[in-house]
């Protein structure tokens, strides 16, 4: 059993609650011990995810949040500044899934955060498990 930490953008909260929902049912599906961080943007995903792997207390991440492109370039800054520090802390070692949407539209946001449908939520769980499972291969466990 390991202890997985959700850390949210709660922005979108009905969008993040189908999210959520689908990591949740993935990680407890396993057995695995979840907890969930909420955080106010997409931006500071990435630094809670890094100063909580330093507290050692959790095993793996799972990044949700969502990004709606709107009229500025800001939607570019957050999706690209997010992801790209989620990748270098998965480049050192830390197991993230990343389930941050990145979307045009919230009928497009709709369609990948619900479980019945595509379940980003769910996949970027599983995606966090098998970087974990990795670690575990690589470290001899």
């Amino acid at each position: 059993m390991a202890d997985i930490l959700i850390v949210e953008a709660r922005f979108y909260a009905h969008l993040n609650d189908m999210l959520i929902a689908g990591a949740r049912a993935a990680l407890e599906a396993q057995g695995h011990k979840v907890e969930v961080l909420t955080v106010p943007g997409a931006l500071e995903i990435p630094g809670a995810i890094a100063l909580a792997a330093e507290a050692d207390r959790y095993d793996a991440f799972v990044a949700i949040g969502v990004v709606i492109r709107g009229e500025t370039y800001h939607f570019e800054i957050v999706a690209g500044e997010s992801a790209r520090a989620i990748m270098a802390l998965t480049m050192d070692g830390i197991a993230i899934g990343n389930g941050i949407l990145t979307v045009e539209n919230e009928a497009q946001a709709l369609v990948r955060a619900d479980p019945a449908q595509k379940d980003k939520g769910g996949e970027a769980a599983k995606a966090a498990l098998a970087l974990l499972a990795l670690q575990d291969r690589f470290a001899g466990r």
